[in-house]
């Protein structure tokens, strides 16, 4: 009897080593279709809140994690008790933007350790192609005192999780699995099909699969920069980019992206990733990096833009005081890291400008570890000069001219600066209250 079936029967159980925004749900979608999951987190007290009951990345929601099955833990011989191991943790980068393998091959040697003969080992964590079964294989071997090929096998399905995203799901995306010979991508697409609906993609190789989920997001992030380019040449020529890219929407075969600040752990660093490996390889990437610099560089160009536009207003600079509404790398989700909002605070301390940030849909703790920050009240949000619409959060789509006064000094709406990064608002109509109204 295949693995798969023994899946199927309940006879053997899968576990999830990593329970973030991408394990988590896929621990959840197993254990409703039926599996019996192990989810394993070496972060004790994030086990704890799911044992509570609680969904803090909002992905699957508190009731789903009350009724589910999945055996959270955080004690790893109990990933002894599984033969089918997906791996979901962070592939970040240094701050030199190199890649940093360190959660990925901790999960391998923790792995490692409770790997036991007959199981399959599935990466879903971006790398560059080679990552697998270069970096990853040799730590289980070590670890575990198995060979690879004959006491277990692995492969790799690129994690296509969208957080906040509520129509495309895990069961909905089609899935790319591969593996390291015919009969484990067999095995392994066989598993995934029990939860994913749309049905999987087998790839030709492991790291044709490794290269195909670095490229989705450094085309996104190639085309977001175009985006971002023209919002600054457009912003020169006193042209409105969200009409032009109206306009141009007409055409049938027009790419419809647009500008705005690329932050999270996928499109922000993933290109670096598949740069770092063209380096190792001899070629200097152009077009990759040329699109990263003036991304990474988009949280800057808000914040002096934010700083034209007081002076514009007549507004002294030094000890200016600047709200901003939202932190979180993207919109409808509770997550901050590598959010590039921060970018635009940081800039503004250098200019001597007092910003505080609100966001309702944030995770706090998570932005005071990170970054220091402390979020304020919404309603305590008052005589600000400039107001910055940073994140369009649900709960920000419904704010009214007279909610933003409400923020801003009292005084002529000529003094007022409001900077709506995502095009949120009826430009015209703030233009024509004669607010100082500037967007991306």
């Amino acid at each position: 009897m295949s693995l798969y079936e023994k899946i199927v029967n309940g006879e053997e159980k899968i576990s999830l080593v990593g329970l973030g925004y991408v394990g988590m749900p896929i621990a959840i979608e197993f254990a409703k279709r039926g599996c019996k999951v192990v989810g394993y987190d070496l972060n004790a007290k994030k086990i704890e809140v799911y044992k509570s009951g609680i969904d803090p990345t909002n992905e699957v929601g508190d009731d789903a994690i009350k009724e589910t099955t999945v055996e959270f833990t955080s004690d790893e011989k109990m990933l002894q008790t599984a033969k089918f191991h997906i791996v979901a943790v962070p592939t970040p980068v240094n701050d030199d933007h190199t890649p940093d393998l360190t959660p990925v091959e901790g999960a391998s040697t923790i792995l490692g350790r409770n790997l036991t003969k007959g199981s399959i080992v599935v990466f879903e964590s971006t790398v560059y192609p080679g990552v697998t079964e270069d970096v990853c294989v040799p730590i289980l071997e070590k670890e575990s005192g198995l060979k690879c090929g004959v006491d277990f096998k692995i492969g790799y399905s690129p994690e296509r999780i969208n957080p906040g995203d509520k129509v495309h799901r895990l069961n909905t995306i089609t899935k790319i699995v591969s593996g390291m010979d015919e009969e484990s991508l067999d095995e392994i697409a066989k598993t995934y099909e029990i939860v994913v609906d749309a049905g999987v993609h087998r790839a030709e190789s492991i790291k044709v699969a490794e290269a195909a989920k670095v490229i989705e997001n450094s085309q996104r992030d190639i085309n977001i920069a175009f985006m971002n380019e023209l919002s600054i040449i457009f912003n020169k020529m006193g042209i409105d980019t969200q009409s032009v890219l109206k306009a141009a929407g007409t055409k049938w075969n027009f790419l419809k992206f647009y500008p705005g600040l690329v932050g999270g752990h996928c499109i922000g660093v993933d290109p670096y990733y598949l740069t770092y490996k063209a380096e190792e390889m001899g070629y200097h990437s152009q077009i990759i990096l040329s699109g990263r610099r003036i991304n990474d560089d988009m949280g800057k160009y808000v914040a002096e833009s934010t700083v034209k536009n007081l002076i514009k207003a007549d507004v002294s600079i030094k000890n200016a005081k600047v709200a901003i509404l939202g932190f979180t790398f993207k919109e409808n989700c509770p997550d901050t890291r590598n959010t590039k909002i921060v970018d635009i605070y940081n800039e503004l301390k250098e200019y001597g400008i007092t910003a505080e940030i609100a966001d309702p849909a944030a995770d706090a703790d998570e932005a005071k570890r990170l970054y220091g920050i402390e979020f304020v009240d919404m309603a305590s949000i008052k005589d600000c000069d400039a107001v910055i619409l940073a994140v369009a959060h649900e709960q920000f789509k419904d704010l009214s001219a007279a909610d933003f006064d409400k923020m801003f000094k009292a005084g002529d709406n000529s003094t007022k600066v409001l900077v709506d990064i995502k095009g949120l608002l009826d430009r015209k109509a703030y233009e024509a209250a004669g607010y100082n109204y500037w967007r991306l």
